[in-house]
């Protein structure tokens, strides 16, 4: 349940990436402001929880990189950010990192 808990945080921190960049500064009259009032919220809450039975050091590793590469792949979706073969080879090296970190902590 904890790494449930934390996958479902870091897909909220992609979220309120999103939303801050859609925001205009947190501009409070932009929809996006209090979509990433929102996502943050119970994204720090559901990394909260999950720091319950998980190490806090791979928690955080966790939630950053799946924010990280989250926010990365939307760039390049929503936003046209480039697209080039040293972003994807970084998006991966993320990637491997935060699976190996999961793999050798027990929780």
């Amino acid at each position: 349940m904890p790494w449930l808990l934390l996958g479902l945080a870091g897909a909220l921190e992609v979220v309120w990436a999103i939303a801050l960049k859609a925001s205009g500064g947190l501009d409070l009259r932009t929809p996006a402001t209090y979509l990433f009032l929102g996502a943050a919220a119970l994204s720090f809450w559901l990394l909260a929880a999950a720091l319950r039975d998980l190490p806090v050091g791979t928690a955080y590793a966790v939630w950053t990189g799946i924010g990280a590469v989250g926010a990365a792949i939307a760039g390049l979706v929503l936003y046209g950010d480039p697209a080039t073969a040293p972003r994807f080879m970084a998006i991966g090296l993320i990637v491997a990192g935060v699976v190996w970190l999961a793999a050798v902590s027990h929780a």
